[in-house]
């Protein structure tokens, strides 16, 4: 018999935000596959198509015009208009262009290719699966042989999920383990793809007595009647390439639905997470080929080397970028959703767009290097209708182009009136604000 036990857990804001945006000292994931377990979401009737991507030619003029305006005062500074791209388009009308079909440096609008690769293999509601298993009897208090985790590719397994799980363990009658805590499959903690670091870490979470700093002060976020984990485990941390054969089964754990997982990596841009999704999906060249074929643009306005943007390398056509946003939100009109659901809301998400000025309930996503400055989305306006533009800049002036980049967002807010509240087309399922983790106990 399951018994399911939903997660109360708080969302690991300290983690989401040390590991965000185009950062170089991210970690790589290693290669993943994808897992073989899906929840399927009831579809809808299906809504009026949306705007496609259009052709490059014959942009609006007048917005055309204030677009070379804007790249030519970007060239007085000293940056070369050849790594400066832009594409605005409204309904089937294209607004301005410029290099629009040119593959350019996308830092993390590579998260938004990734997102729609990840939909396209899976869909909103797929969870990754963590299995808890034992190797022995449990004999007062005692668990008679090891621990095992098999892992399943969950990319926000954090302090959270091992408290939880140490607390069911507990409920079950387990305090300690005589044997060893053996992990085995694509189990990553703390978005750390390191299976043995990883399953350190989830040694120290399951026993409070032995939590570090960082464990003590997630715990400080969640409830506070929520129990303190006692699995003192008397072994050490041993990897296998696969699982021991006398399982007996204990606790399964089901990530965060699909859709939830893209919203935190997009709103904190998380590299770590980007990656390990991108690895389930069947890593960039993957990524690269699905998001193109989705969005129905050439394979060559994409070139990828990983799936979070944390390379120069990673190009993708600001048309492309455009393409892939019009493409999720198309797919998520099955699943009454938006890219609300997977993008952050100016003005109503936490995230790392909190300090910059783009216009309220606009629905974006940035990326950021070194010498990549790009932002791109849905500008919601009173005249113009939805306005789904992206912006890609090139040159070592980040918080110059960032500070242009609002600046060109605001005058069209001025231009074209601002909205009070987010159309429909753009607004979140709010019936998506309960999904989270859950474990079930096995009999």
């Amino acid at each position: 018999m399951l018994k399911p036990l939903r997660l109360t857990a708080t969302l690991s804001l300290t983690l989401l935000t040390l590991i965000t945006g185009c950062s170089p000292q991210s970690n790589s994931s290693q290669p993943s596959a994808k897992p073989t377990e899906t929840a399927t979401l009831p579809k809808v009737v299906k809504k009026p198509d949306l705007p496609k991507i259009v052709s490059p030619n014959n942009p609006n003029s007048p917005i055309q015009q204030k677009i070379e305006q804007y790249i030519n005062s970007i060239a007085a500074k000293g940056f070369a208009k050849q790594n400066q791209g832009i594409w605005i388009q409204s309904g089937n009308t294209l607004l301005a262009n410029h290099q629009g079909t040119i593959p350019l440096p996308a830092a993390s609008l590579t998260k938004v290719a990734t997102s729609l690769a990840a939909l396209q293999t899976f869909n909103p509601d797929h969870q990754f699966i963590t299995k808890i298993s034992s190797t022995g009897e449990i004999k007062n208090g005692i668990l008679e042989g090891d621990l095992v985790i098999e892992g399943g590719e969950d990319p926000f397994f954090v302090w959270e999920e091992a408290f939880a799980i140490g607390n069911l363990l507990n409920q079950m009658g387990i305090k300690q383990v005589k044997g060893n805590l053996i992990v085995t499959g694509k189990f990553y903690m703390n978005f750390d793809t390191n299976p043995l670091k990883s399953g350190n870490l989830l040694k120290q979470g399951l026993n409070a007595q032995i939590w570090p700093p960082a464990a003590q002060t997630q715990y400080q976020t969640l409830p506070t009647d929520t129990p303190k984990p006692q699995i003192a485990i008397a072994g050490s941390v041993q990897v296998s390439p696969s699982p021991p054969s006398n399982l007996k089964p204990l606790i399964r754990h089901y990530s965060f639905p699909l859709a939830e997982l893209l919203k935190k990596m997009n709103q904190y841009s998380n590299n770590q997470m980007a990656e390990i999704i991108a690895n389930s999906v069947g890593g960039a060249k993957v990524v690269a080929q699905k998001a193109a074929t989705a969005a129905n643009f050439p394979q060559t306005e994409i070139s990828l080397v990983n799936g979070s943007g944390l390379s120069e390398q990673n190009k993708i056509s600001p048309r492309g970028v455009c393409a892939m946003f019009l493409a999720i939100e198309q797919y998520l009109q099955d699943y009454n959703m938006t890219v609300g659901d997977l993008f952050a809301i100016v003005g109503k998400d936490e995230g790392i767009l909190n300090e910059r000025k783009i216009p309220p309930l606009a629905i974006v996503k940035s990326g950021s290097l070194n010498a990549v400055s790009a932002l791109a989305g849905a500008l919601p306006t009173q005249k113009q209708g939805i306005v789904w533009f992206v912006t890609m800049n090139g040159g070592t002036n980040l918080e110059g182009f960032r500070a242009q980049q609002e600046v060109l967002l605001q005058d069209f807010i001025a231009q074209w009136g601002a909205v009070q509240s987010l159309p429909k087309e753009l607004e979140p399922n709010p019936e998506r604000q309960n999904k989270t983790s859950r474990n079930e106990i096995i009999n």
